[in-house]
């Protein structure tokens, strides 16, 4: 049954990445190679232009993909500003070969057709372009390698693809995963090397024998369409489109974003689209708020803080009640029932050190912040209710500054020795497996992190039937049952969706009515 559902998945997002590529490779081509025609025409604008391009080549991709977030109309989350990011990065190679590809055509071969009486549009698409075609399709192989690779950040903004793999791997530390989502991609990338070889070579022959292109090349070529169109029209059915359900990327946020999904499933007759793994808080908050996701979970304590800009206070009702009354008045979005635990953040060190120090607190821990390394995440650094806070209560000193790393990478460092202490969640299943310590929040620092399903109000009035499903998760799930989720995907490399499937099955008020099939 999984196993099936994983080939499923595979094909879908191996669809889903395929799409992504070609509709941004078709745009930066349009653009490109005229652009670059046009600047063989107007050389003082080939510098600027060039220039352009190459300093957004430069720029990393997810600078590029959180920019595009914020701008109107193409941005967001999702596959328009994903294909919008690709085609920026597609456009160098495309513009700069076509420019040197037609500058490099011999003057004397100009002169010639000039001499022949040939017009410049002439010139143009008889001789300079046909000359200059093995360079083009150079700069759209280099371009469409590099599409496939970038397209898998895609990803992190809802965009689909194989990214979602490699993410949700890095996460949960599964190899596996990050090599379910690796290896198509990299096949996608050397199988449209070979074809644009493929093609150049044999676009090349055609071209000198005066475009007398044989029967062969085009029935390869139709056959080539047709599995792409196929690839594309599979995906589309495949793709559910009716509830789109997302969470942060971290494998608790991916078990919490699961859990809806399949209560959405079993309850009502919608269909879910997973966006899962999609970047941090705002990512997550800007999505629901504009309806590019009906809901997430959030924590009460993150968007008393991160998102209403509040100060820290440890009062879980007043903190629960603040966050509802100003998420209706100021996003028009509906907090729900608080799903059961508390998930704080929780400063951690490794279970030797705890013992060898004699330390149990982060008053006791302070003295020894001089002498330690730190490896936060970058909302926990940035945040009100993170870092610098903390620092100015507890008096950490480092003697460098904390290294920010990406959640699922943070275990693994303090395990090697990279780092001495780590800033994570309190229900993380790798705590107990890796005999780590979390050091006690004895002077109440840390506001209180209840876990509750926000929801788009439009969304809730189009389907009044969500309320009615999600209303029935909550206060279900303990700490123990959470950490427990957390060590079976993250220790055990389990399914999310198993592990989640079996946690429903777990619980009769929900197993019972549950017509999920898997």
């Amino acid at each position: 049954m999984f196993f099936n559902r994983y080939v499923l998945e595979i094909l879908l997002r191996t669809g889903e990445h395929l799409i992504l590529v070609v509709i941004a490779m078709v745009a930066a081509i349009a653009i490109g190679i005229p652009l670059g025609i046009f600047i063989t025409r107007q050389p003082k604008l080939a510098q600027p232009i060039i220039g352009l391009t190459n300093a957004i080549q430069t720029t990393p991709s997810l600078a590029i993909f959180g920019f595009l977030i914020s701008v109107p109309f193409i941005g967001g989350i999702g596959k328009i500003p994903a294909i919008v990011a690709l085609i920026l990065y597609a456009l160098l190679p495309v513009i700069r070969n076509t420019y040197i590809g037609i500058n490099s055509v011999d003057p004397a071969i100009r002169e010639a057709g000039r001499g022949m009486g040939m017009t410049d549009s002439q010139l143009l698409f008889q001789v300079e372009i046909p000359l200059a075609l093995g360079v083009i399709l150079a700069g759209v192989r280099v371009a469409t390698v590099i599409s496939v690779g970038i397209a898998t950040i895609a990803a992190a903004i809802g965009g689909g693809g194989l990214g979602v793999f490699i993410f949700r791997g890095i996460s949960t530390l599964n190899n596996q995963l990050i090599l379910a989502g690796a290896i198509p991609a990299a096949l996608i990338a050397l199988s449209a090397d070979l074809l644009f070889g493929w093609l150049e070579k044999n676009l090349t022959q055609q071209i000198e024998k005066n475009f007398k292109i044989n029967r062969k090349f085009v029935v390869y070529l139709s056959i080539l369409t047709l599995l792409v169109g196929g690839l594309i029209a599979l995906t589309y059915w495949l793709t559910p489109s009716t509830i789109v359900i997302g969470s942060k990327n971290f494998t608790e946020q991916v078990i919490l974003g699961e859990l809806l999904a399949q209560q959405i499933e079993a309850h009502t007759k919608l269909r879910v689209d997973r966006r899962l793994n999609l970047g941090g808080t705002f990512i997550c908050h800007e999505a629901v708020k504009t309806g590019q996701i009906a809901g997430y979970v959030e924590y009460t304590g993150t968007s008393f803080t991160s998102i209403l800009k509040q100060k820290p206070i440890n009062n879980p009702q007043f903190v629960y009640e603040k966050v509802k009354q100003d998420y209706d008045h100021k996003f028009k979005l509906e907090v729900m029932q608080p799903l059961g635990f508390n998930n704080t953040y929780a400063m951690i060190i490794r279970g030797t050190d705890a013992k060898r120090l004699q330390i149990k607190t982060l008053s006791e821990a302070a003295k020894y912040t001089p002498q330690w390394r730190a490896g936060f995440g970058y909302e926990f650094i940035a945040r009100e209710d993170g870092y610098l806070g903390l620092a100015k209560t507890y008096g950490l000193k480092f003697a460098n500054p904390p290294q920010q790393m990406e959640l699922g990478l943070m275990y693994k460092s303090l395990a090697e020795n990279k780092v001495d202490i780590i800033a994570a969640n309190s229900t993380d299943g790798l705590i107990p497996v890796l005999n780590l310590v979390i050091l006690e929040d004895d002077k109440k620092y840390f506001p209180p992190y209840q876990p509750v399903p926000i929801f788009n109000q439009a969304t809730l009035k189009k389907y009044p039937e969500l309320r009615v499903a999600i209303s029935q998760i909550a206060g279900l799930i303990s700490t123990e049952e959470i950490q427990k989720m957390n060590y079976q995907v993250d220790n055990q490399s389990r399914p999310v969706e198993q592990v989640v499937h079996e946690f429903i099955e777990s619980k009769p008020q929900l197993s019972s009515k549950s017509e999920r099939q898997l």
